[in-house]
C-alpha cells in the first residue's frame, strides 16, 4: 500500500496536525510526519518533495501557518496530490496561512482544507488512496455510515426531548 506523508513547517504545528496522523492511523493508512521548513530548511523540502513518489507516497499533506509556503514549495517539486493545511498561528487569525495555501499559481495546485482542518486533509488523503484501495474504500464507507447513525440518533433524540406536541 501506498503512504501518506505528513509535513509541518514547525512542530509548534503539531497540535493541530496529530487529528490527520490519528486519521490515518484509524484508518491504518502508513504514513510518516516531519518537520520540514519551506523557509528554514528549503533544500529539504525540495529534496523530499522530489523523491517522494520513489519513496512510495501517494499523497503530501503540508502543513503551516502565517506566510504558509510549505504546500506550495512541495507542489513546485512533485506532481503528487498535495494537500495543505493552514494553520492558525498569528495575529490573523490564519486567514493568511489560508490565502497563501489557496492561492496558487495556474499549473501548481494544492487542494486546501479548512484552518485547522487536519482531520479532512487525512480523510481527503484517504479518499485519494482508496481510488487503488477497495480497503480504505470500505473503511471510509463505513465511516459515514456511522456519521449518519450518529447524526439520526442525535435528531432523534432532539425530537423526543425538544419538540412541542400537540
Amino acid at each position: 500500500m501506498k503512504k501518506i506523508a505528513i509535513i509541518m513547517g514547525s512542530d509548534s504545528d503539531w497540535p493541530i496536525v496529530k487529528a490527520a496522523a490519528d486519521q490515518l492511523k484509524e484508518l491504518d493508512i502508513p504514513h510518516c510526519v516531519r518537520v520540514i521548513s519551506a523557509h528554514r530548511s528549503p533544500l529539504a523540502a525540495a529534496e523530499f518533495s522530489k523523491n517522494a513518489r520513489e519513496m512510495g507516497y501517494a499523497a503530501i499533506i503540508a502543513a503551516a501557518g502565517k506566510a504558509a509556503h510549505l504546500a506550495g514549495a512541495i507542489a513546485a517539486n512533485t506532481t503528487l496530490p498535495v494537500i495543505g493545511i493552514p494553520v492558525k498561528s498569528s495575529t490573523l487569525d490564519g486567514l493568511d496561512a489560508l490565502l497563501a495555501t489557496v492561492q496558487m499559481p495556474s499549473g501548481m495546485p494544492v487542494a486546501t482544507v479548512a484552518i485547522d482542518g487536519a482531520k479532512n486533509a487525512a480523510l481527503l488523503a484517504a479518499q485519494i488512496l482508496s481510488v487503488s484501495e477497495p480497503e480504505i474504500a470500505d473503511k471510509l464507507a463505513l465511516m459515514r455510515r456511522d456519521m449518519t447513525e450518529k447524526v439520526t440518533l442525535k435528531d432523534q433524540k432532539f425530537q423526543d426531548e425538544f419538540s412541542y406536541k400537540i
